[in-house]
C-alpha cells in the first residue's frame, strides 16, 4: 500500500485519527496540505460511522432489560446532571473538546457525546467537523514546527 492509503488508515482509526495521520503523512513527505486534507477528510468520517453504529446497536441492544436499565442509569442520569452545561457551551464546547489534539479527545469520542447528549446531527456533525479542522491545523504546526526546528539543529552535527 502507498502512502496515502496508510494516511487514511491512521485517520480513520480511532485511536490515532489524524494525530496519527498527519505526522505519519508528513513523514513520508506528502504535501503539508495534501496531509491535512486527507487527514482531516478522513477523520470527519468518524462521526457518520459512530452515529449509525450507535444507531443499529443501541436501537438493537435497547430491547434487552440489561442494556435499557444500563443506558437509563448512566446516560440518561448523565443528560441530567450536565444537561444546563450543554445547553450553555453545547456547540462550542464539543468543539473545543474536539479541537484539542490530545488522547481521548478526537473525532471519535466528540461524535459519541454528540450522540449520547441528544445534539442535533447537523450541528453536532458541524462542531466536530470544525474541532478536526483546527485539530488539524494544529497537529500539522507542531509537527512541521518540531521538523524544522530539529532539522535545524541537525544541520551542525
Amino acid at each position: 500500500m502507498n502512502d496515502y492509503i496508510y494516511t487514511i488508515i491512521l485517520s480513520i482509526m480511532p485511536i490515532a485519527e489524524l494525530r496519527g495521520g498527519i505526522p505519519y503523512a508528513l513523514a513520508h513527505d506528502i504535501n503539508p496540505v495534501t496531509a491535512y486534507l486527507i487527514s482531516c477528510g478522513a477523520n470527519i468520517l468518524a462521526f457518520p460511522i459512530v452515529y449509525l453504529f450507535m444507531g443499529f446497536f443501541h436501537n438493537m441492544f435497547n430491547k434487552m432489560n440489561w442494556y435499557s436499565n444500563l443506558f437509563e442509569k448512566i446516560v440518561i442520569r448523565t443528560r441530567a446532571k450536565v444537561g444546563d452545561k450543554l445547553e450553555k457551551w453545547g456547540f462550542w464546547g464539543l468543539m473545543i473538546f474536539v479541537m484539542i489534539p490530545l488522547p481521548v479527545t478526537g473525532a471519535y469520542t466528540g461524535s459519541f457525546a454528540a450522540w449520547v447528549f441528544g445534539i442535533e446531527k447537523q450541528k453536532g456533525f458541524l462542531a466536530v467537523s470544525m474541532g478536526v479542522l483546527i485539530a488539524g491545523l494544529i497537529v500539522s504546526a507542531i509537527f512541521l514546527s518540531g521538523a524544522e526546528l530539529f532539522s535545524f539543529l541537525l544541520k551542525d552535527i
